[in-house]
């Protein structure tokens, strides 16, 4: 639920395209009264005006658009996809495999490239995250960007389409200190990108692990990871 008592939070989230439906239907009944969001509102998009303003177009190689098609193709027949055991996020032993992080280290450069993208975007926001996390999968393909403002809030953003159960939810958590064990951020509605409101903790630091797991609706009844991990990495401090 939106606070619209927050105008400029709300409105950041509005024109980034964070909310659920619903709220967005909220907040856009909400501006043909509020003259005080609406002045957010348009703040906000001159904020993010610089961004389209300077974006270049590029032309796209046929070898890319090859691999974009032969990906949709598999998509469209889940069948011959071949299953993966997933990884137990409180077995100790995933985050001791050496496949997992020999993969992880290959991506390292396309996380670098979405890392650079999203500390050069929050230049333009009024507020920066104290740390940026890009999650990967097993594989090692980029999952999602969680940006963490210490204990004002936290967003992430999914950069991937997951499937999640009905009876089956996203749980965003992070490892302040092996002393503190892992904690909840929050969980992701409908498998959406979200604005969260983690718990007070620690500052965020340098190299700080962050995850997502797949948890029963409502979240993991245990309060730690009970789940398979879907995407974790670390933190980097932005400035």
């Amino acid at each position: 639920m939106i606070d619209l008592t927050k105008p400029d939070a709300v409105a950041d989230d509005y024109v980034l395209g964070l909310l659920d439906p619903a709220d967005m239907q909220t907040v856009e009944a909400e501006l043909e009264r509020n003259a005080a969001l609406r002045r957010a509102v348009a703040q906000s998009r001159e904020r993010f005006l610089p961004l389209d303003m300077t974006a270049e177009p590029a032309e796209v190689s046929h070898d890319l658009w090859t691999r974009i098609e032969k990906d949709l193709q598999q998509q469209e027949v889940p069948e011959q996809k071949k299953e993966v055991e997933p990884v137990v996020a409180n077995d100790n032993r995933s985050i001791q495999n050496a496949g997992f992080w020999r993969v992880t280290s290959f991506a390292g450069l396309a996380a670098s490239l979405v890392l650079a993208v999203a500390l050069g975007w929050n230049l333009t926001r009024t507020a920066e995250p104290l740390v940026v996390a890009v999650l990967v999968n097993e594989t090692g393909e980029v999952q999602a960007v969680v940006e963490d403002f210490g204990t004002e809030r936290a967003v992430v953003r999914l950069l991937a389409d997951v499937s999640v159960p009905g009876d089956r939810t996203m749980q965003v958590w992070t490892l302040p200190s092996k002393e503190t064990g892992p904690v909840s951020m929050g969980l992701l509605p409908q498998a959406r990108s979200a604005r969260l409101v983690p718990p007070s903790l620690p500052t965020p630091k340098d190299a700080q692990l962050y995850e997502i797991t797949l948890e029963p609706a409502g979240g993991s009844p245990t309060g730690r990871p009970t789940g398979p991990i879907l995407a974790k990495g670390f933190a980097k401090v932005t400035r």
